[in-house]
């Protein structure tokens, strides 16, 4: 059974998104503080951490900022917090998706099952070679999911890496934010897809020379983003 982690120090709502999560299948525990929060995080084995934003100890931003720099479990970041600014920042610390309170039950549920989904997919052992992407000094390695530009390792998070891969897989094919976000997210339009260009960013930051000038990732203003080779 799948373990989910829910840190929110609203015990009423984490108290909802527990019975519906486990009405659902899942095994669900439940901390109600940043710093005890990270530290179930980082010692226990969990599918998939909601992590929610304001939080007495340490607050989610830094929580996330932790987890991701030891672990690659999906977290789904929720909050009353509707300002892009937080939203750009949850992400560009590496939570997979955020959520704006008040949200349905059943909402959580689906982003849920789609996160973990496609993360179990993804990380599935089913290749007998390791399955190598290689375009002029980019290396991905999609069976270690590991990425190398001019032979120096760079480090992506679950979603980064699934967004690169994508693109890199499908060279020159422009591709819109919402057909990334569908792909990638594996939803459809429950999200916000400006998930999908702070990703982008972040890839840019990771892997081009001259952010200005990529020559990798490519906007096609108006449109959305191709892979150049």
């Amino acid at each position: 059974m799948s373990r989910i982690l829910i840190i929110e120090d609203e015990v009423a709502i984490a108290d909802l998104e527990k019975d519906y999560l486990e009405l659902s299948g899942f095994e669900v525990e439940i901390e109600n503080a940043g710093d005890t929060g990270l530290e179930r995080a980082l010692k226990d084995k969990f599918d998939l951490i909601v992590l929610d934003l304001m939080l007495p100890g340490i607050d989610g931003f830094e929580v996330c900022r932790r987890i991701r720099d030891e672990k690659n479990v999906p977290i789904l970041m929720v909050s009353a917090k509707k300002d892009d600014i937080d939203k750009i920042r949850g992400l560009g610390l590496g939570a997979d998706d955020y959520m704006t309170k008040p949200f349905s039950p059943s909402e959580l549920v689906a982003r849920v099952k789609a996160h973990m989904a496609r993360y179990e997919r993804l990380t599935s052992s089913h290749q007998k070679m390791n399955d190598i992407v290689e375009i002029r000094g980019l290396k991905i390695d999609k069976t270690a999911r590991r990425v190398w530009v001019d032979g120096e390792e760079k480090a992506f998070t679950t979603k980064e890496f699934d967004l690169l891969t994508f693109l890199a897989e499908n060279p020159n094919h422009v591709f819109t934010k919402e057909e990334l976000f569908r792909e990638i997210w594996d939803m459809e339009s429950i999200g916000d897809i400006a998930t999908v260009t702070v990703h982008i960013k972040k890839i840019r930051e990771k892997v081009e020379f001259d952010t200005a000038n990529p020559q990798y990732i490519e906007t096609i203003w108006g449109v959305g983003y191709r892979f150049k080779i």
